[in-house]
């Protein structure tokens, strides 16, 4: 991860590096030129040396001939030696230019050194005169020696005059060189320093702008930040913890319609029961009051009488149960067979009923009375209306997952608005001229029992007649009812 920290250390180690760089380079071109002007200032030492060590060897001479003694004879061959040390290292500076003369310059020393030595010899010999006579040449040579290094020295200047105005102009395009460096430093260090700088503050920025839209409500937009620092963990976080707070609301929401589906169906058991009470009137002295007349049809004869009185005895039993109690859906065509049975002792032959039921289905738990509203639908709008009467088809037939149920007439049909507005179970209405329970409490109720949708549908066609169909699955979720 390249840390905040990092990109900084970074940008220090380049100002460091640069400048690092420039030191090297200005102190290698000065070293240089040091080491140049060393060179040739120790070309004239040393030639001044030569002079120096001569002007020495002639006083020490004369110093001995005027009164001879062992340490006076010590510092003449001390001398001498040096001369002969100078004599060494100014053959060192011989080039091209100076061959000529420095041979020259060397032999004179070679003479003064011989001079100087054959004076002595004649000092101890105690020739006076010859002694003498050789100091005078070496007093000569000595002369010759100095004005031969004023000469070398005037054209070692002359030879490296060029070399002065070399240094001058190097001088001039050294700080030429240093003023651009100076600027192109500067603008490489603009450059660097905005890149780091707009790589912490671009991330920055977008983390803000996402804060942003999180503090206006919107949770749904991820956050992205281009960057592989703490920036851009902060976003992840971030981002996870927007994930997070839009999973909560979206659970309160869901938790929200649960327990708005649930007061529904408090309602809607409420009003179903409130329903039944207003349409009896203490229902259990009406079924005991019809068993009685059941039983009194039979004793006098009427037996067709005494069966349809049962047959409603029982339909009132049934209706008297909990609607959300779950039944079996042989209880279920049981009811829907007496029902029935009503009302063809109703309508006589205008209700035809034909049934076509699979027995392996029969076992399936279902709602109570979620089967006999349909069929009651569809006798009063498809019998009912016909002077002819209609037909009425109901067939339970078994499938993979779910059972299937349909009811079909062949009445007139319905048009499509209000198929949608059957199937619409978010508004629950009681039907008046049902028997208290409506095709769109039927639909809720299936809804919240089975605890899924789309598990009724109604097809039809003006003219043609209606066919609903209703999916029972063989398992419900567990808890879905009571």
């Amino acid at each position: 991860m390249n840390t905040i920290q990092k990109k900084i250390w970074g940008l220090v180690s380049v100002v460091l590096l640069i400048m690092i760089i420039i030191w090297l380079t200005l102190t290698y071109y000065n070293q240089k030129t040091q080491e140049q002007y060393n060179d040739i200032l120790q070309r004239y030492i040393q030639m001044n040396e030569v002079t120096s060590v001569s002007d020495q060897v002639i006083m020490n001479l004369n110093n001995y001939l005027i009164e001879p003694s062992a340490a006076k004879k010590d510092q003449v061959n001390k001398s001498t030696e040096s001369l002969r040390h100078v004599k060494k290292e100014i053959n060192e500076l011989r080039n091209m230019e100076n061959t000529f003369a420095l041979t020259n310059y060397m032999n004179l020393i070679d003479s003064l050194i011989e001079t100087t030595e054959r004076t002595m010899a004649f000092r101890d010999q105690e020739e006076t005169e010859s002694s003498a006579s050789e100091f005078t040449e070496a007093s000569r040579i000595s002369k010759y020696i100095s004005e031969l290094t004023l000469t070398i020295l005037d054209n070692e200047l002359k030879t490296y005059d060029h070399f002065y105005r070399d240094i001058i102009i190097q001088s001039k395009e050294l700080k030429k060189l240093g003023i651009w460096l100076l600027l192109l430093i500067t603008v490489v260090l603009l450059f660097i320093t905005y890149w780091v700088s707009l790589s912490i503050t671009r991330p920055v920025h977008q983390l803000t702008k996402a804060a942003n839209e999180l503090s206006n409500g919107r949770f749904d937009q991820s956050i992205t930040v281009e960057s592989n620092d703490e920036i851009a963990f902060l976003a992840k976080t971030f981002n996870a913890m927007r994930i997070n707070i839009n999973r909560l609301i979206s659970e309160i929401q869901q938790k929200a319609d649960l327990e708005h589906e649930l007061q529904e169906n408090k309602l809607l058991l409420k009003e179903s029961q409130l329903r039944n009470l207003q349409s009896q009137i203490n229902p259990h002295f009406l079924f005991n009051t019809l068993n009685i007349l059941s039983k009194k049809a039979y004793l006098d004869g009427a037996e067709e009488t005494s069966d349809l009185i049962v047959s409603v005895a029982e339909l009132l039993r049934y209706n008297l149960k909990r609607l959300d109690h779950p039944v079996t859906l042989s209880e279920e065509v049981i009811v829907l067979k007496q029902y029935m049975d009503i009302q063809k002792a109703r309508f006589t032959d205008r209700l035809r009923f034909n049934v076509e039921i699979d027995p392996t289905c029969l076992d399936v738990l279902i709602p109570g009375l979620s089967l006999q509203p349909i069929i009651e639908n569809a006798v009063i709008h498809a019998v009912e209306p016909e002077e002819d009467g209609g037909t009425i088809w109901f067939r339970i037939h078994p499938g993979k997952d779910f059972v299937f149920i349909e009811i079909k007439d062949d009445g007139k049909g319905m048009p499509l608005e209000k198929i949608n507005r059957l199937l619409e179970s978010d508004r629950i209405e009681i039907e008046k001229h049902s028997s208290g329970i409506g095709f769109r409490n039927v639909v809720k109720r299936l809804q919240l029992f089975y605890g899924k949708k789309n598990l009724i549908s109604i097809e039809s066609e003006e003219g043609k007649g209606t066919s609903v169909h209703l999916k029972i699955p063989y398992k419900q979720e567990e808890g879905n009812h009571d």
